[in-house]
């Protein structure tokens, strides 16, 4: 999985880069200059750029430097380039000043060169030029925001409107090197005003802040640039980025000769009815994704009432009913057990909830808690309710999160990565956080982040989905957290594939696509 840094981590490893593996800085100013070329050259479906014109605005630190390096890349491959140099040239040091010096020299050679010193001599020429692509090197990860929507001041400010108006007006393709300038790369906080960027092209590893606040939106596609910089250099990593890889080795394959009770059992305990409302569906689609994922044996206990509704919508799945001793039988057997999709808020659903936390034979297995068993922790008490399981899950959005931790939402969104992360070190469990990214925590090492998937996935019943696929990935052998985060994984991807059918999107769907995304991976990774 890829690291995912903040920008003190990011610096160290440049410094160590530098001073311990004797990379110097313009060998990494250079291959940074090249990896950003070759995003563009991608882009645009052209290794020449005749005809083509760009604007690089740049700033005084090594961002600017990397902009420098990108002008001449350009100038060599016959490209019209405009550079907005934003301060005063005596600012500039080391190997910036002798980037800018080299693209000098080039303007003495009749290069197709423009270099304006100000916003104010640049903008009469900008305005009047059609650009295939504008460049923001101004800020990079130097920017520190103490709160959202800081106002910048002159001339970074300009800088920044310039090409935002550019964007705006002409459509112009607009590549941000390293971060958006305007971004924290730590925190996501955006400064007004803020570079949105179509590209950015990040340097050796993403940071935190694209995956927080105001980063996605302002990051737009990601690119991540090869400059040298080893891995060893940013571990241990805080922060690791799921992917196919790591979801497909986290389903485990079966043997030949297994039977259903060797490839994972799992019990829900999930459903409800009243008088007034009926949550089976939150059981069926729960119950369907343990299978489709690739559970040997399912069994759901729910008001008996409701076992022919499920046994037409899973003729596979076993239905026990709801008195306690039956469900403690059944989990003596079970590999995972998992509680509370559509199980209902009433006073009879709590004491459920409270008895089965209670069984020494339930919480000595893999227990994960959504929904409405989420709902009944603060009334049973999280300490006392969590406090005997020994691998535990919780899988709260936003709102369930904030009454689990009591943090108003406003603050979980603001950082749900180090909210996740307290509330598991504090309760001893692991949390998967759902949201853009999607976050799973554990009590000790890395934070894990999904970013698979769309918006198709915000859909009703889109989590007893996702719990039923934990549920099997950790049955068959996974962890519970990294039965979570590759659940996520699938969970996006096969929301992705069911986004191809319609533009609007049924969980349903999402469970008829489950086996198509899980095979797709293995075809691709060569697991299968």
């Amino acid at each position: 999985m890829q690291p995912v840094v903040t920008v003190q981590e990011m610096q160290k490893a440049d410094k160590a880069a530098i001073e311990l593996l004797h990379i110097g800085e313009t060998r990494l100013m250079e291959l940074a200059g090249r990896e950003c070329l070759r995003v563009i050259k991608e882009s645009l479906k052209r290794d020449s750029f005749s005809g083509c014109s760009f604007l690089l605005v740049c700033g005084k630190g090594n961002n600017g430097g990397d902009g420098f390096v990108l002008a001449r890349h350009l100038l060599n491959l016959e490209a019209s380039v405009d550079l907005l140099f934003l301060y005063p040239e005596s600012l500039l040091q080391g190997v910036n000043r002798q980037g800018l010096t080299t693209l000098q020299a080039y303007g003495e050679h009749d290069a197709p060169l423009r270099i304006f010193e100000s916003h104010d001599e640049a903008l009469p020429f900008v305005a009047e030029t059609h650009y295939n692509i504008i460049i923001d090197a101004i800020t990079g990860t130097g920017l520190r925001l103490n709160k959202p929507g800081m106002a910048l001041a002159s001339p970074l400010s300009e800088g920044i409107e310039l090409i935002n108006t550019i964007r705006d007006q002409t459509g112009a393709l607009t590549l941000a090197i390293d971060v958006p300038s305007g971004l924290d790369a730590t925190t996501g906080l955006s400064a007004t005003p803020v570079v949105m960027a179509d590209i950015t092209v990040t340097m050796a590893y993403p940071k935190r802040g694209f995956y927080l606040n105001e980063g996605p939106e302002c990051c737009g596609e990601l690119q991540i640039a090869e400059i040298s910089i080893p891995r060893f250099l940013v571990e241990p990593s805080s922060y690791l980025l799921v992917d196919q890889e790591f979801a497909a080795k986290q389903f485990i394959l079966r043997e030949a000769s297994s039977a259903k009770h060797t490839n994972g059992k799992v019990l829900i305990i999930a459903g409800s009815q009243t008088a007034q409302s009926s949550m089976l569906g939150a059981a069926i689609l729960s119950a369907k994704a343990a299978l489709k994922s690739g559970a040997g044996y399912v069994c759901l206990s729910l008001p008996i009432s409701l076992a022919g509704a499920m046994h037409t919508a899973i003729p596979e799945a076993v239905i026990i009913g709801r008195d306690i001793a039956t469900i403690t039988e059944k989990a003596h057997w079970a590999d995972t057990i998992l509680i509370g999709c559509g199980l209902g808020r009433d006073q009879e659903a709590i004491e459920l909830v409270r008895e089965l936390l209670a069984s020494s034979i339930v919480t000595s297995k893999k227990v994960i808690l959504d929904a409405d068993a989420l709902y009944a922790l603060p009334v049973i008490g999280i300490a006392e309710a969590l406090g005997k399981c020994r691998e535990v899950l919780l899988t709260p959005h936003y709102g369930e999160f904030s009454r689990l931790s009591t943090l108003p939402i406003e603050e979980i969104a603001s950082d749900p990565i180090e909210c996740a992360r307290n509330f598991a070190t504090l309760h001893g469990v692991s949390v998967l956080l759902k949201g853009n990214p999607t976050i799973i925590a554990e009590a000790e090492g890395p934070v894990l982040l999904n970013t698979s998937g769309t918006e198709a996935l915000a859909t009703a019943g889109s989590g007893d989905v996702l719990s039923g696929m934990i549920a099997a990935l950790s049955a068959k052998g996974a962890s519970l957290s990294d039965a979570a985060a590759s659940a996520a994984w699938f969970h996006g991807r096969a929301g992705d594939l069911a986004s191809d059918v319609a533009s609007l999107v049924s969980s349903g769907m999402v469970v008829d696509t489950i086996q198509q995304a899980i095979q797709e991976i293995f075809e691709v990774s060569h697991l299968s």
